[in-house]
């Protein structure tokens, strides 16, 4: 086998994959929004999980992209776990669909239609409202030519007797039809999907191999089941760092696909049976049988129909057993006990399986949700410090705020980052255009933190310094002050954590208006108090501290919904 041939083979293989990632990722773009509504709105029963499961992964086609966004559904509270195991097997159904596309490209000489599909689609790119639609034309001529150049390879390298006699010696002796071989092939289709990562390219390989009856159907099919189970494990060993969600998903993943092998290796026969007779597959045919060129040309398609078939039984069998499969996924994968104060992770960002970038902005936007509503935390502990009058109490109080005050700087860090990598990818305009109004509102919501800390530190400077004590009056206006700003706070987790069309606007402006005037009226009497000697300069500098940091946190809180409806208000 020359060198040439061998990089013919990969070099086909990375144009497939890169295919089938430039058409999965044009068609999200097309459809990503709309398809998260849908899967929001239709997992009302398992079954309804199941078929929208089915309908969005066929339009996406990457069962990555559906378990992705069920997982962030999951972690914001839309669907329970239950939901998305059903979702989960409806994906098994609609990636089957990729298969089909490759069948197709083993059934003729699809490259007549790769060039047009090329001409057609740099044209489309330069025209940037039609753009999209012509990523997704290049994606799927890439596919189809890497398809056309395997089949052309392989059939040249069963052409060549030397290399057609040393494949043909190999596989001989596994041809025998029993439980070992079985096994050996269904391992064997695991494990090359585990070191590819790509179930799509071993299957490709497959359908090579059976198109040129190099592998027996019978071995072509357990390779297709070993691959089943394959693309579950990367899921799970890249779910390792993940949120508890998306490891629980992936072992649902996993855990359904091993018990689906389980029955199949035991029904193998007639299933396998079942499948050779729709297609019109003769298993028993020999090389020199008439008509065997033919017979060997629907291969591919019983490949596809193996993959469909089983798949769909797999999910019509476990379906009913949801409830089951939920808690025993709950059972293996339990959640870790961290202290609050010392969680400094993302919780719904799942980087570790971020392959979707214009699915990923809901996660960020689930992410800066828990980071506004942390930050909201922490100003109630600086009311809290504000009247807290033990010692001990105090001391324990400053430190959990400094704490919160770092926390708040690595999400901020963690959640930019991340906004980062998936601004590096190709993006629709919305989806850009969201990305920086998020990258703004983590700035705002962090300088909050800061003022929060601000503040903290004013009252322990006071208290350290030994320095007289606020007077009823200062206190009751710090405190109202402070309600106000609270209120801010409530109004922007309310816009964050919701939809901006029922968010009314003019509370925040009134809010807003109402903490500018009091502060200015408490500038004058501040002037006033001191004048009249009810408390001194020094106590006086550090309310009037305290009340100004209030009203620059609410500048801030109306920066972040300023940034979250894409307005600007005028205050």
């Amino acid at each position: 086998m020359s060198y040439l041939i061998i990089f013919k083979l990969l070099g086909s293989l990375a144009l497939l994959m890169f295919g089938m990632k430039a058409m999965s990722e044009a068609l999200q773009k097309m459809a990503g929004p709309q398809l998260r509504h849908v899967l929001g709105a239709m997992t009302t029963n398992r079954f309804m999980g199941v078929l929208t499961g089915t309908f969005i992964t066929a339009a996406v086609q990457s069962s990555t992209a559906t378990t992705l966004m069920t997982v962030s559904f999951v972690n914001a509270g839309l669907l329970t776990l239950a939901q998305a195991i059903s979702v989960i097997m409806g994906a098994h159904i609609g990636t089957t669909v990729t298969a089909w596309i490759m069948s197709l490209g083993f059934a003729g000489n699809v490259v007549n239609f790769v060039y047009p599909a090329f001409f057609l689609g740099i044209i489309l790119i330069y025209m940037k409202k039609r753009r999209i639609v012509g990523d997704f034309l290049f994606g799927v001529a890439f596919l189809f030519l890497g398809l056309a150049t395997l089949k052309a390879t392989g059939f040249a390298l069963v052409d060549d007797p030397a290399t057609n006699a040393a494949i043909s010696t190999f596989f001989e002796h596994f041809n025998e039809p029993n439980l070992w071989n079985s096994l050996l092939f269904l391992l064997i289709g695991t494990v090359l999907t585990l070191c590819v990562q790509s179930s799509a390219a071993i299957m490709a390989i497959t359908m090579t191999l059976c198109a040129t009856g190099v592998l027996h159907i019978d071995q072509g099919i357990m390779l297709v089941l070993g691959e089943n189970v394959g693309t579950t494990i990367t899921a799970n060993i890249v779910a390792t760092g993940a949120t508890i969600h998306a490891r629980r998903a992936a072992f649902a993943h996993l855990s359904i696909n091993v018990v689906g092998a389980a029955w199949a290796l035991v029904l193998l026969k007639p299933l396998v049976n079942l499948v050779c007779s729709l297609v019109g597959f003769d298993r028993s045919m020999e090389p020199s049988d008439a008509g065997y060129a033919d017979n060997l040309a629907k291969a591919a398609f019983v490949l596809a129909a193996f993959h469909t078939t089983f798949n769909t039984a797999n999910t019509l069998l476990q379906i009913w057993f949801v409830p089951q499969i939920e808690k025993f996924v709950c059972r293996i994968i339990k959640p870790k006990r961290v202290k609050e104060e010392e969680d400094f992770r993302l919780h719904f960002i799942t980087s570790g399986i971020m392959k979707t970038p214009e699915l990923s902005v809901l996660e960020a936007q689930k992410e800066i949700q828990a980071f506004s509503e942390r930050i909201q935390s922490m100003f109630d502990m600086v009311r809290e410090l504000l009247t807290e009058k033990d010692k001990q109490q105090f001391a324990k109080l400053f430190s959990r705020i400094e704490k919160y005050e770092n926390i708040s700087d690595n999400l901020e860090i963690s959640i930019a980052k991340y906004l980062d990598q998936v601004s590096d990818a190709h993006l629709s305009d919305e989806t850009k255009a969201k990305i920086r109004a998020m990258l703004r509102e983590i700035s705002e919501i962090e300088s909050i933190g800061d003022s929060c800390y601000n503040m903290a530190r004013t009252i322990n400077r006071k208290v350290l310094g030994n320095k007289d004590h606020f007077t009823q009056k200062q206190y009751s206006r710090i405190l109202e002050m402070m309600a106000l700003t609270d209120q801010a706070l409530t109004q922007m987790n309310q816009l964050i954590g919701g939809r901006k069309e029922g968010f009314d606007i003019n509370r925040t402006y009134n809010i807003e208006n109402e903490i500018n005037n009091y502060r200015n009226q408490l500038k004058s009497q501040n002037i006033s108090d001191i004048n009249k000697h009810e408390y001194s300069y020094a106590v006086g500098t550090i309310y009037m501290d305290l009340i100004n940091e209030c009203e620059k946190l609410g500048d801030y809180v109306v920066n972040v919904v300023e940034a979250r409806l894409g307005t600007r208000i005028k205050i």
